[in-house]
């Protein structure tokens, strides 16, 4: 039996946007993951407009509100498959309104999707102090990783 191969996509959807250094960012999500331990099987990221992530929230998810990242799970355990849909526009205003760069958003909310995978949660006070401790973890080891 074949080990199945871990993968990490990177898609547009209704909007022109390119992940720029996405063997670097794919490298540190693939080793992210492993320091969770947990074993990747396939991870998409799906970067499109505020309408797009709206029209998802509203039709899988019953919410009528804008937001920055879904994320839909399709294993569960140690293995890691989803989907994880990112609102540029979204990630643009925070950057903005945080006063971070865009990049440093961005690989926020892609690793805060990819925690919720690995069994984090934000939806209680105590869940999103840890959810937020381990963004900032990860984010440092991005910058180890850069070096």
């Amino acid at each position: 039996m074949s080990k199945k191969e871990e993968e990490i996509n990177f898609y547009s959807e209704d909007i022109d946007f390119s992940l720029s250094k996405s063997s670097l960012v794919s490298n540190w999500i693939k080793q992210s993951i492993q320091k969770e331990n947990k074993n990747l099987n396939q991870l998409n990221f799906i970067f499109c407009s505020d309408k797009y992530l709206h029209q998802i929230n509203v039709e899988y998810l019953n919410h009528d509100t804008y937001t920055d990242v879904i994320t839909f799970p399709y294993a569960e355990g140690k293995n890691i498959e989803g989907d994880i849909f990112i609102s540029i526009e979204r990630i643009k205003e925070n950057a903005k309104q945080f006063e971070v760069s865009f990049d440093t958003e961005l690989h926020r909310v892609m690793i805060h999707g990819t925690l919720h995978l690995m069994g984090y949660f934000d939806k209680i006070p105590e869940d999103k102090k840890l959810m937020t401790e381990k963004e900032n973890e990860f984010l440092q080891f991005f910058l180890e990783l850069k070096t």
